[in-house]
């Protein structure tokens, strides 16, 4: 069993291309023993934001805290505390902070099969 506060979990700069201003902490991953599934924290900092992007898996996202906008290919919806979504594989999506306050989320993916 694991049990921790995520701020005890490093925290690191993704390799995507086109993140600015983002960290993220791997809660739970296969080096946890996890075989299905790897649960992060992402931080946005202000002006913060993943590209616009899309690939194979679905992603559920639960949001902790701060304000954000998630942009598909058709709109942008506003995000707040205690928000969730479900993004299907192969749907274009983006996540900004455009607030002058720290954007906080829980994001959980499939590992690729």
């Amino acid at each position: 069993m694991k049990h921790m506060h995520y701020t005890e979990v490093e925290e690191q700069i993704p390799a995507e291309e086109g993140v600015r201003d983002v960290t993220v902490r791997w809660a739970i991953s296969e080096k946890d023993g996890a075989k299905n599934f790897a649960m992060r924290v992402f931080t946005f900092q202000p002006g913060g934001h993943t590209p616009h992007h899309k690939h194979d898996w679905e992603h559920e996202i639960f949001v902790l805290e701060g304000n954000g906008i998630l942009r598909s290919e058709e709109k942008r919806e506003p995000l707040r505390p205690g928000d969730f979504m479900f993004i299907k594989p192969g749907e274009m999506h983006q996540m900004r902070n455009e607030s002058d306050r720290v954007f906080r989320v829980i994001c959980l993916i499939p590992y690729k099969k």
